[in-house]
This record gives structure tokens, sequence and C-alpha cells, in this order.
């Protein structure tokens, strides 16, 4: 138990030494003595501590639409990892399932107290605060909203916290055809090399096989057709596997695609928008 007792010590004097950046190791001798380093040696083992990130409590003043809320304090907040169909508004029309979207989180926020937990960055360019959004019995609303198919993965980096459990959540809605993923406006669309315009705007998800890759100046490029390709800013490729493993695989593609004359390109920042068949 002294063991045990001495390494504590040892981790939180590390922390506190502003270490948390680094990694800490655990060392066990024959005698079994424990030691931790935050350098590695023979037979040590990386200690990953268990640190739980703070949740702030808020009070909300109404809900914007399925994915966006606005606090007492007058804040917008963008719940992370997901989007949700648009509502209509004088700016644009509105998007098949955009107010169930809406009304479910009216629902669940009756109470109108939520915690925002933070992850890798905490405002968007629209100076919106972003975060995981939980109800004070612990329900995880970005994930419940793919659960119910009233929402998508829509995955940002560097902001990959709990994306294991919101890739399962949308797994499970579209495995059951709930939500969105029965309805017509949002099954795949073929690109071929006779596709000559896509109608919808918004969200959508396209099948189709990459045949070559082009690489710019930002971005490298999987070239579906003369028309079309998906785009990958060079500083996400890490999150992605060997572009070449694509090549030549039939591909749904979920994301929006802008167009510059009759040529369409879809951004793409992380690989769970790109599923292989």
């Amino acid at each position: 138990m002294k063991h045990v007792i001495k390494g504590l010590i040892v981790i939180g004097l590390l922390m506190q030494a502003n270490l948390l950046l680094a990694d800490i190791f655990r060392s066990q001798d024959t005698s079994g003595n424990v030691s931790f380093s935050d350098q590695p040696s023979e037979n040590s083992t990386l200690v990953k501590p268990a640190v739980r990130a703070y949740r702030y409590k808020h009070h909300v003043a109404r809900v914007y639409d399925g994915d966006t809320i606005v606090l007492k304090n007058g804040e917008h907040v963008r719940l992370l990892g997901i989007n949700t169909p648009e509502i209509e508004s004088r700016h644009r029309e509105g998007a098949a399932g955009g107010q169930m979207a809406k009304k479910w989180l009216k629902d669940k926020l009756q109470q109108k107290s939520v915690f925002l937990e933070y992850d890798q960055q905490q405002h968007d360019k629209y100076d919106r605060l972003l975060a995981h959004l939980f109800l004070p019995s612990g329900e995880y609303l970005n994930a419940g909203l793919l659960t119910a198919g009233l929402a998508h993965l829509s995955v940002i980096p560097p902001n990959l916290r709990y994306l294991d459990e919101l890739q399962k959540a949308e797994n499970d809605a579209q495995q059951a055809g709930r939500g969105i993923w029965s309805m017509m406006e949002y099954q795949p669309q073929v690109v071929t090399t006779q596709t000559k315009e896509f109608k919808r705007s918004g969200w959508q998800r396209f099948v189709a096989t990459p045949i070559q890759i082009k690489q710019g100046r930002k971005y490298v490029r999987l070239i579906l057709t003369d028309k079309m390709d998906i785009r990958i800013s060079k500083d996400n490729l890490t999150l992605f596997p060997d572009l070449k493993s694509y090549l030549g695989q039939s591909l749904e593609i979920r994301g929006w695609s802008s167009r510059n004359k009759d040529h369409y390109s879809i951004l793409v920042r992380h690989p769970s928008a790109i599923i292989v068949h």
C-alpha cells in the first residue's frame, strides 16, 4: 500500500511541476518497489491518468435550432461533433428533419439547466461556443440527437473527444433506419462521369470511386470525375489512412459540396466522412 501512496504522491508532484503534457512512466524493480518518471526506462509502462474534463453549468434562454442553443448570458453554443438539418429562416429554406431536431432538443431542455464541456477549441469562426452538452442527469445530448436519427456526424479536428461514442450512436440510428436515415432527401447520390449537376444543397451523401490523387498547395484531392473531387487539408492528413487505399474503392462520401462553375468539390475534414463499401 505504501508503494501505491508513494506513487500517487510522485504523480501529483509531476503534475504540479507542469508536466501534464509529458508522458508519465511507471517502473517496478525485482523487490516490488514502484517508481514514476517522465522518462521511459526498460520494462516501464505508460501511465494514463484518468482526468475528467470540467463541465460548466449554464441556463438556457432558447433553442436556436437542433444543434445550437442560446444561453441566458446571450452566448450561442454550437454542439460539437454533429450537424442537424437546417430550419427555415429568412436566409435559407428549411431541410427535412430540421424542425424535428429542434423540437427534440427543446423537449430535452425544458428544465433550462445544462452543462457545457469544452474540447480542444472553445470557439468557432463565428465566435460561438463549441461544446459537448449534458443534462444534470448526465445524459449526453450530442449523442442523443445522433441516436434518434435527427443529426449526422460532423467531426472537425482537433475536437475529437467522445468520437467513438458519437460514431456508435450514428451507426445505431442508420442501421435502425431512424430519422434522416429513412428520408428520401438523404439517400446517397451516385456520382458518375455522366453526372451533370446536383440539385440539392446542404449536407448530402455521395457514392463514387476515386480514380486519381492530385497534390495542391493546401489540399490533396481525390479525383472522382473530371467534374468532382474530394479535398482534404494537408493539416488533417495524419488522421487518414494512406489515400492510395481509397483508389478504385466504392466510397460513400458525406458532406457539403461547393461549386465553382461546373466543378464540384467536397471538403472532408475527418475519415469518418468516408465510408468504404
